[in-house]
């Protein structure tokens, strides 16, 4: 082997490396959304290009009908959230069991 090969193949490995390193990124995963536990109401919103965001920090359905009019979003219930417990009864709302 002389000089000129082993740059060469050098060459071609830092190629494929850093072609692996640019595309990577597209395909990889979406990291997932972390839906607040503390409200009942979450917002879906949705973006251009067809994804969508999930907003929970709603305590109403009022609240969170508010917040969706005018865009293409729609109200939910959070499948994650705990009602407080307590030794007196709570104030709140329940959680809201149908879709806006």
């Amino acid at each position: 082997m002389n000089i000129s090969t082993i740059w060469r193949r050098m060459l071609s490995v830092l190629a494929a490396t850093s072609m692996v390193a640019v595309v990577t990124p597209v395909f990889a995963p979406a990291a997932a959304e972390v839906l607040n536990p503390n409200y009942p109401v979450c917002l879906q919103q949705w973006e251009w290009g067809g994804s969508s965001t999930i907003s929970c920090s709603y305590r109403s359905w009022e609240d969170c009908k508010a917040s969706a009019m005018g865009l293409p979003a729609m109200c939910l219930t959070n499948p994650y959230w705990s009602q407080p417990t307590s030794v007196r009864p709570s104030h709140r709302r329940s959680a809201p069991d149908r879709m806006w």
